[in-house]
């Protein structure tokens, strides 16, 4: 039977487990997460597109680098803020795998926010990998430019969704297009494929994202690995 210094640091030891579930617990810092997994950002980057004041946005990044899931440096009078480590993509990744499964509304929300998918075909990473290979798509990175040159699926074309529609005839229609942004919920890629097919092409989209693609060990294009 536990003695009570037991009981106290057992009580202590999980609530040190658990406070990587309280500082992920709002929806903003999740969104942070998310974004963060693309690369590294200023705490200004991150306020704008989280659309959350400057202030707000500092609170939420310290909050979570006390969790120990950031890290940040200074860059002359800026903050820049990244993630401890890949775990906390996957620990993000986990958290919105076990809400789509089991949490009722997620299906609802996900079609409030991303539109009717019913037109919006996917394909998998592994699927992705190997009309690459056999030179059998086009992919383009619908994210902005800064997230392209952090990382990016090696020959991916950069077309920031807001660009793709005066982009999109210069693609070539003799091959599928795949469109890929920042995972399974990001919108760019989503209305990637509806302007595409709305002119004709033939595109779907990569069913997670740049992530999901590099945690998974398919081949990555990174300035680390174009300076080695």
């Amino acid at each position: 039977m536990a003695t009570i210094h037991d009981r106290t640091a057992k009580d202590d030891l999980f609530d040190a487990f658990a406070s990587v579930a309280k500082a992920m617990g709002s929806g903003r810092r999740a969104e942070i997460v998310d974004l963060l997994a693309q690369g590294e950002r200023s705490v200004e980057e991150v306020a704008t597109e989280i659309g959350q004041s400057v202030a707000n946005t500092s609170h939420h990044l310290r909050s979570l680098a006390a969790a120990g899931l950031l890290q940040s440096r200074r860059d002359g009078q800026r903050i820049i803020y990244r993630l401890t480590s890949d775990r906390v993509a996957e620990l993000w990744g986990a958290l919105r795998d076990v809400a789509a499964t089991h949490v009722a509304d997620i299906d609802v929300l996900a079609d409030a926010y991303l539109g009717a998918r019913d037109r919006v075909e996917e394909v998998t990473a592994d699927e992705l990998a190997e009309r690459i290979d056999r030179g059998r798509a086009v992919v383009i990175d619908v994210r902005p430019t800064l997230e392209y040159v952090a990382g990016h699926i090696p020959g991916a074309r950069s077309i920031p969704i807001d660009q793709l529609d005066d982009a999109a005839d210069a693609l070539p229609r003799s091959r599928e297009v795949i469109a890929y942004c920042r995972g399974p919920y990001c919108v760019y890629a989503d209305d990637a494929v509806r302007l595409l097919r709305d002119k004709g092409f033939k595109a779907r989209r990569l069913d997670t994202g740049y992530p999901e693609w590099r945690r998974a060990g398919h081949p990555t294009d990174t300035p680390e690995e174009r300076s080695a």
